[in-house]
């Protein structure tokens, strides 16, 4: 039979959200079990584009609305965790690029977006020309605009592996995850048959956590799924570019993040608009014609004959809201010992765990002294898609 553990926090689902709530529970001296059935950070954040937004793409008709100003504080955080004086030691995660940008490819349409974003976020954006351009826009061809952003994209492994490594001896493989109660009350949980006892128990577990949420009995808080179907492309003549390209509407027209694959080719990983709605609607081969269209309308100097080509349906898992609307901020729901939440967004991680941190500080929970953890087996770390989709 597995050794009993007990523990001041039990984390269930080990993304970004969990793994930074994780290491942060622990800087501040409590003890904690995560517990992921897959892999680390294989869910959601893994498929992320990896962008610290700082709300500048919710402006682009000229307000700054409840989303911007929730995400604002987000990028200096996270620079702050990176340069390894924040609230998280993160350095040696690799940057991908310090800076977003905003991208108008000249059309009217485009051009009135780019207008009204820079109005917005007057003082977060500066437009750049010439060879200050990412390198994918530098062709004498290109006529639009570029506004660059306080924004900065990171290396979603190399992220999931710094914190993982900061997890320490707390990590835990677990397929099945059944409630322990005493008397009706929930106490912790049992991982595989081991039973874990907790002062509180946090389910972050994206997608997963619905599931979770049925095993346990509960039926709030409710989840919802916004769909993605992404676009991967990989070749010689792609080049860095992070940007979203503004096409008139509410979205960027398509966002495009630029990858190291383990051949030495960079990968453009697409997303905005064109990943939402009819995106998600259209069938893979439909997809990449569309994107390859796209492509060609706006970056005609790109050479795309050698390009191999994937697509990727992410589903976005949040809280419920009215009309599936997108949640400004990070979630968290609390029943008893069980907290329950979403970061809703890559960047809106500290603000996951700021909820949970206030919580316990709220509740009087205290870190109490605990035995050494057994040595646990261990999940295995996630794998970019591109290497699993594109040879």
């Amino acid at each position: 039979m597995p050794s009993v553990i007990s523990t001041d926090v039990l984390i269930v689902g080990a993304g970004v959200a969990g793994l930074w709530l994780n290491a942060r529970l622990r800087r501040q001296g409590f003890s904690t079990v995560l517990v992921e059935n897959a892999s680390l950070g294989g869910g959601q954040s893994v498929k992320s584009q990896g962008i610290i937004h700082g709300g500048a793409k919710y402006a682009l008709h000229g307000a700054l609305t409840g989303a911007s100003e929730a995400i604002a504080d987000m990028p200096r955080r996270w620079r702050e965790a990176l340069a390894g004086n924040g609230e998280l030691d993160l350095s040696g995660v690799r940057l991908l690029s310090e800076a977003h940008y905003l991208w108008s490819p000249g059309t009217l349409a485009g051009n009135l977006t780019s207008f009204f974003a820079s109005k917005a976020v007057r003082g977060r954006v500066d437009q750049v020309k010439g060879d200050q351009l990412p390198p994918a826009l530098q062709d004498k061809r290109f006529k639009g605009k570029v506004y660059r952003l306080a924004e900065l994209v990171v290396d979603v492994p190399s992220l999931i592996q710094r914190l993982a490594d900061q997890a320490g001896d707390g990590l835990l493989a677990g397929q099945t995850i059944e409630p322990l109660l005493e008397a009706g009350v929930l106490v912790g949980l049992r991982v595989d048959g081991r039973e874990i006892r907790a002062q509180r128990i946090v389910l972050s577990a994206g997608a997963g956590t619905a599931r979770l949420l049925e095993d346990l009995g509960l039926t709030h808080p409710q989840m919802q799924r916004r769909p993605l179907h992404m676009i991967i492309a990989k070749g010689p003549s792609l080049k860095p570019l992070y940007a979203h390209c503004l096409g008139g509407g509410t979205k960027p027209r398509i966002t495009i993040t630029t990858h190291p694959a383990a051949d030495g080719n960079w990968v453009w990983y697409l997303g905005g608009d064109i990943a939402e709605s009819d995106g998600v609607a259209r069938e893979p081969a439909g997809q990449i014609a569309t994107a390859q269209k796209e492509l060609g309308q706006l970056l005609p100097w790109i050479d795309l004959s050698q390009v191999q080509w994937a697509t990727l349906r992410v589903d976005r898992a949040e809280p419920l809201q009215t009309g599936l609307t997108r949640p400004d901020n990070a979630f968290l729901a609390e029943e008893g010992r069980l907290l329950v939440g979403w970061p809703t967004k890559l960047a809106l991680a500290p603000d996951f765990a700021d909820r949970v941190i206030a919580s316990l500080e709220r509740d009087g929970i205290q870190p109490q002294a605990a035995e050494p953890l057994p040595a646990l087996p261990k999940p295995p770390m996630g794998v970019p898609a591109w290497e699993q989709l594109l040879p």
